[in-house]
């Protein structure tokens, strides 16, 4: 299942059924789970550590040290989940210790075309970054969350479960977890409606959310009395508090 022409270190360890096509290159310090495909010219760099059924398509540069000038070639590393789809010319980075020391991906994502995930990112499941998407440093990126074409997150960014951008998005402020944002700057525009109907949402847990969402951005409210009248009116919604949550974890202020 290693093609000839690939090139992988000894010191690599590969699960029973891994694929590594022609002039790919696994280093030292690198471990692949089984049945993961490596197409061919793709670079994979140690620390780094793939699960199961991933599919990594050519050219793409996956555990590669980071660029961040703060970097002294410490020990950091890259971990990656099970059943991920990582296509072409996509950038992984691993850590910094200025941070936690660990890039993250989780499980069942699609990372289509050109992405870059930067050092110390933390991507959860069943999200979807489509093409061109970049993501700065130390960005945290929740469950199925979609970021749409050219998306740009600015560093320390959050993103919330189930938030949704729109195309050519420049993100400077966490996005709360369900709110639909666009344009440069990212401005909030609605609930992401369509994706929670497709993810099996009730329509009394959305018609709840989007109540929450006109007092978070359509009454006029400071963020602080916003936030207490969405815990007093919502406290048994528990697809409020996720909002709710994520405000509160905001460290950069929330896009609004």
């Amino acid at each position: 299942m290693i093609h000839p022409q690939a090139i992988v270190d000894p010191a690599a360890r590969l699960g029973e059924g891994v694929v590594v096509g022609p002039w790919s290159l696994i280093g030292p310090e690198v471990e692949i789970g089984p049945g993961t495909v490596v197409e061919s010219h793709v670079v994979i760099r140690g620390p780094t550590r793939i699960g199961a059924g991933n599919h990594i398509y050519q050219f793409s540069s996956i555990g590669e040290a980071t660029p961040d000038i703060k970097y002294r070639g410490e020990p950091t590393r890259l971990v990656i989940g099970d059943n991920n789809v990582i296509r072409e010319n996509v950038t992984v980075h691993r850590g910094t210790v200025q941070d936690r020391g660990e890039t993250s991906i989780g499980d069942d994502n699609l990372i289509m075309a050109y992405v870059h995930v930067g050092h110390d990112c933390v991507i959860g499941n069943h999200t979807v970054l489509v093409n061109n998407c970049a993501l700065a440093g130390h960005v945290k990126i929740g469950d199925w969350a979609i970021l749409s074409g050219y998306t740009l997150v600015h560093q320390f960014c959050q993103i919330g479960a189930h938030a949704f951008s729109g195309m050519g998005s420049a993100i400077g402020k966490d996005v709360p977890a369900y709110i639909t944002v666009s344009g440069s700057p990212a401005q909030a525009k609605t609930i992401n409606l369509e994706g929670l109907r497709r993810r099996g949402f009730s329509s009394d847990a959305i018609g709840q959310l989007r109540r929450a969402f006109k007092i978070l951005y359509r009454q006029g409210l400071t963020l602080d009395l916003a936030l207490q009248r969405l815990e007093s009116m919502f406290h048994k919604t528990s697809e409020v508090q996720v909002l709710i949550d994520s405000i509160r974890a905001s460290e950069r202020g929330i896009v609004r």
